[in-house]
C-alpha cells in the first residue's frame, strides 16, 4: 500500500510538473479579421489569405492554426460591431485588415480611425496580440482624402505597439495577371505574393506571442 501511495504521489508531482509544457504545445490560435482581400473573395478556401498563410508559417517551424473571420464588404464599423464574437476568447492573436472598403466608399478617415482605435482598445483589453495590416487611398480619392487616410495605420501601431505591415496589395496593385478580372482582387497568384512579402512581419508577430507564453 505504501508503494502504490508513494508511485501515485511519484505521477500527481509529475503531471503537475509536465502541465504547463502540455499547455506551452497547444497550437497558437489566430484570426483574420478582415474584409474581402482577407476572405479570398471567388477562389477557393485553400487559397485565400489566411489558408496560406497558416501553410507559410507552418513551413517555416510554426504550430499555428488561422481562422478566417473575414467578411467580403466589410467596413471598419462593420469590423468593430462583430469584433467580439468573432474573435472568441482563447485567441491569441488577430491580424486585422480592414479600412479598404471605407476609402472606396469615402467613408471619412477621422471615423475609420476611431473604429480601428476602438477593436485595437478592445483586443488590448482582452490580452489578445494584434498584427495590423495597412492600406493605402486609392488615387481616385485625390490628394486630401490620401494625407488623412494612409497615416491611419502607422499612427495606430505606434499607439498600440502593434506590428504593421504598411499596405496589404503591395505587389499586386499595379499588376493585373495577379488579380482577377474585376481588377481589384487578388487571383491565388497574387494572395501568394501577399502572403510572401508580409511573412516577415507574421513570423515576429507569432515569435512575440510564442515568447509571452514562457
Amino acid at each position: 500500500m505504501r508503494f502504490k501511495a508513494a508511485l501515485f504521489h511519484f505521477v500527481v508531482i509529475a503531471l503537475t510538473a509536465l502541465a504547463p509544457r502540455l499547455a506551452a504545445a497547444e497550437p497558437l490560435r489566430l484570426v483574420g479579421l478582415g474584409d474581402s482581400l482577407m476572405a479570398g473573395y471567388q477562389l477557393p478556401a485553400d487559397e485565400s489569405y489566411t489558408a496560406q498563410l497558416e501553410k507559410a508559417l507552418k513551413d517555416k517551424g510554426f504550430d499555428v492554426v488561422i481562422e478566417n473571420a473575414a467578411v467580403s464588404g466589410d467596413t471598419t464599423s462593420g469590423g468593430l460591431a462583430r469584433a467580439d464574437w468573432s474573435v472568441p476568447d482563447g485567441t491569441d492573436g488577430v491580424i486585422l485588415e480592414l479600412g479598404a472598403n471605407d476609402a472606396l466608399r469615402g467613408i471619412a478617415p477621422e471615423d475609420s480611425e476611431r473604429n480601428l482605435d476602438a477593436m485595437l482598445a478592445r483586443f488590448q483589453e482582452r490580452g489578445i496580440a494584434v498584427m495590423l495590416i495597412g492600406m493605402l487611398a486609392p488615387p481616385n480619392m485625390g490628394d486630401d482624402y490620401a494625407a488623412r487616410f494612409n497615416p491611419i495605420y502607422p499612427r495606430l501601431a505606434e499607439k498600440y505597439g502593434v506590428p504593421l505591415y504598411p499596405f496589404f496589395l503591395d505587389g499586386v496593385v499595379t499588376e493585373s495577371r495577379l488579380k482577377l478580372e474585376d481588377g481589384m482582387h487578388p487571383n491565388g497568384e497574387g494572395v501568394a505574393v501577399m502572403v510572401s512579402r508580409s511573412l516577415p512581419v507574421a513570423e515576429k508577430f507569432l515569435s512575440n506571442i510564442s515568447q509571452s507564453r514562457k
